[in-house]
């Protein structure tokens, strides 16, 4: 297991510094009450749920989306693949899912996964809401965030769109170092999910568009602020819904400040 994180991180590691897929990352800035996690069911949560406001320091708001042409399957059928075989999407050099007996249609509401990573986290999830087109999970005691992370797809002006939204706190403070500070912690997150984009494309039988577009928005710690406020409308966003304001990779952070990483090993 040693010798396979070490080969496993060296050759992710390679991998990273030499991707050719244009990564478009927004300039970090202040969020809003949009960037609130959306609600839990009530029944979804018990002592092993890990909220945001469990978490240390600031919420981060992420969203990781890849736009793909002549895609040969429709939103509905790329998230029952990720439902059905959720390990085919990571880098399986250094991650591993295990899952317990799942049924014909995949993960479904209150399934749990455990993504075994190098280092001294795995990863213990929960899936807390399944639809068409949105599979949504929530982390339990043991990880190393403190959130839920969601995977959406449709389509919008003939392209296939698939995304990755986190909703996310550091589960402590050592990791609070790790992402907020040396950002090492956060830089693998952004190797996992912009792998995890890039292999939805693959599976669609389509090709990205424009690279990876990579956002991200922060609050002060959300003690005490359990999720996103209900709309003005008076209905909560507890089905996973976008909010009216949702954020779209394009729109975030300041502007000129999205760059194209074409090549990492120059920096």
């Amino acid at each position: 297991m040693v010798s396979r994180w070490l080969l496993g991180t060296a050759l992710v590691t390679w991998r990273y510094l030499w991707e050719t897929t244009p990564l478009h990352r927004g300039g970090e800035c202040r969020g809003d009450e949009t960037d609130l996690p959306p609600q839990l069911p009530p029944e979804a949560v018990d002592s092993r749920v890990q909220l945001a406001q469990d978490g240390c320091g600031r919420l981060f708001h992420r969203l990781f989306q890849v736009r793909i042409a002549d895609a040969d399957v429709v939103p509905s059928r790329l998230i029952e693949w990720v439902c059905c075989d959720f390990k085919r999407f990571v880098p399986s050099e250094v991650v591993d899912i295990h899952t317990g007996e799942l049924r014909d249609h995949g993960l479904d509401v209150a399934d749990e996964l455990l993504v075994e990573m190098p280092g001294p986290w795995n990863g213990p999830v929960k899936v807390v809401h399944r639809d068409a087109d949105r599979l949504r999970l929530a982390t339990l005691r043991g990880h190393m965030e403190a959130g839920q992370v969601q995977f959406h797809a449709r389509e919008d002006d003939g392209l296939l769109v698939f995304e990755i939204e986190l909703w996310a706190c550091a589960a402590g403070r050592l990791v609070h170092l790790l992402y907020s500070h040396l950002r090492v912690a956060k830089e693998i997150q952004l190797n996992m999910w912009v792998r995890f984009c890039l292999s939805a494309a693959a599976m669609s039988g389509g090709r990205p568009v424009d690279g990876v577009h990579i956002s991200t928005r922060w609050l002060e710690s959300p003690e005490g602020i359990p999720a996103r406020p209900p709309s003005s409308s008076g209905k909560a966003f507890s089905d996973g819904a976008p909010s009216p304001r949702a954020p779209s990779a394009e729109g975030f952070g300041e502007p000129g400040a999205s760059r194209d990483h074409r090549h990492r090993g120059s920096r």
